[in-house]
């Protein structure tokens, strides 16, 4: 199922993470006053890859790691460590993949291809949203806009610098930490984050 290109990518990964670890995309950031948000995570929708919907209220109680992916990025091989990550973490932490072709054009493929895709070559069991934006512009999706807006989030308005920048909820609903595409679902920030 990968192509050229995306073998290539994933054997390079490992390289292109430590490379990037001290640009922007190695930021972290971080909800240190923990304030609230004005608007709830919770009464908001996601419409899955597979065209059901998901109502984010049902992980009340979980951390949930909110990830934009992409299938042909130098950080596509994060799939495979977000994997590891929730058949470690188990119940207490959720994942949901938000595709998006907003960086660099390197998600061109449709839903279905796209599910297959991290099917076939992360073994992925957790969500995959329907592909669509995440940067702030038009059509920006609902939770993207929620986490990149300070008015409905309580206090941050980074988009995310490039495919798999990660956000991470609590599991009362705040929003307490951005993670930079170059950080790792196995390093320690992110280890630490999720307690």
């Amino acid at each position: 199922m990968s192509t050229i290109k995306q073998k290539i990518l994933k054997r390079l990964y490992p390289l292109i993470r430590k490379a990037a670890k001290n640009t922007r995309n190695g930021a972290v950031i971080s909800n240190d006053q923990h304030i609230a948000p004005t608007t709830s995570l919770y009464d908001l929708e996601v419409l899955l890859s597979g065209g059901e919907t998901l109502d984010m209220g049902t992980f009340k109680g979980k951390k949930i790691l909110l990830v934009n992916s992409a299938s042909d990025c130098g950080y596509t091989g994060q799939y495979e460590e977000l994997q590891g990550l929730y058949e470690t973490a188990g119940e207490k932490v959720a994942i949901i993949a938000f595709p998006a072709n907003d960086f660099g054009m390197q998600e061109r493929k449709d839903d279905a291809s796209i599910q297959a895709f991290c099917q076939a070559s992360y073994g992925i069991s957790f969500p995959i949203a329907k592909k669509g934006v995440v940067r702030k512009k038009a059509k920006q999706q609902p939770v993207y806009r929620w986490l990149t807006d300070k008015s409905q989030n309580g206090w941050n308005n980074h988009a995310p610098d490039w495919n798999f920048g990660k956000y991470l909820i609590n599991e009362e609903g705040l929003l307490t930490h951005y993670f930079g595409p170059s950080i790792s679902p196995m390093e320690e920030e992110i280890r630490l984050a999720l307690g």
